[in-house]
């Protein structure tokens, strides 16, 4: 929360992207490590496994709360002048701070289950971190749409900073589609947005 009744908002597609990255290496990492061990169902049958959870895991994540997000984009309010838009980088950081023992648990839950099932859990994991990314797009192709990003309060998120759809969220506020320094989507801007 910013200072004098100013509020920190921060980009609703750049919170939903923050654990894309981190969710997708992490399990491409373990599915690799996975194949090399042979497990209880062996290595062909893993791989197979994982391959349908990754499908799975993908539309699952990029599906999931699409209502609650096409509900409060709906109502979003435009910003007000005294708002404070938090950066890009900020908002990644501050996410994957938040959650690094569930990305470090996630990832050693991953390597774990490989002796059982080879490289499955790995996969799983890189299907959550494409989902992610799936789900990043579609907010983005709604703001572009729309013609506006969307924001949303900083105070609002959860503890770890994320649930940008959460029971907390009452809303999301607007700016024009230049505002801020991530494209919409939230991934960086290639070049400067005019002002």
């Amino acid at each position: 929360m910013a200072r004098g009744g100013q509020v920190g908002l921060a980009r609703v597609a750049v919170v939903v992207r923050a654990g894309a990255a981190p969710l997708w290496w992490l399990g491409v990492f373990a599915a690799g490590i996975g194949v090399l061990v042979p497990g209880l169902t062996g290595r062909r049958i893993g791989v197979l496994a994982g391959a349908a959870l990754f499908i799975v895991a993908t539309a699952v994540v990029a599906w999931v709360r699409r209502r609650r997000y096409t509900d409060l984009a709906g109502s979003a309010a435009r910003a007000g002048k005294h708002d404070v838009l938090q950066d890009r980088r900020v908002t990644v950081r501050n996410w994957r701070r938040g959650h690094r023992w569930w990305l470090l648990l996630a990832f050693l839950a991953a390597l774990g289950s490989a002796f059982a099932v080879p490289a499955a859990g790995g996969l799983l994991l890189a299907g959550c971190g494409a989902g992610l990314w799936l789900k990043s797009a579609w907010i983005g192709r709604r703001e572009q749409s729309g013609d506006a990003l969307l924001w949303v309060r900083v105070d609002w998120l959860a503890d770890n900073t994320g649930c940008p759809a959460g029971k907390a969220v009452k809303a999301y506020r607007s700016t024009g589609i230049a505002a801020g320094d991530a494209a919409p989507g939230g991934a960086r801007r290639k070049t400067p947005a005019g002002v």
